[in-house]
């Protein structure tokens, strides 16, 4: 599963993007396995408040099943103009 990481979140992970494997069944769960990788990916995951995802290019919550998923994208919340 590919991983992509935009804004802060790539400035504090150090990568825009990473393949993994995993065997977490939702978003959640792989943030947690991720998290205990190492310190980058607790300060980048320490507020999931502050985060949105997207799982296949579809914005959805941390609950969503990752079964078949691809691509997971992390981002800050967008802003309008």
């Amino acid at each position: 599963m590919e991983i992509l990481y935009f804004a802060w979140v790539r400035e504090r992970i150090g990568l825009p993007r990473e393949t993994v494997e995993t065997k977490a069944t939702t978003v959640r769960a792989l943030v947690e396995e991720l998290k205990a990788r190492e310190e980058r990916y607790q300060v980048a995951f320490s507020d999931l408040s502050a985060l949105r995802v997207a799982v296949d290019q579809t914005l959805t919550d941390f609950d969503a099943a990752l079964e078949g998923a691809r691509e997971i994208a992390f981002f800050p919340p967008m802003t309008g103009g």
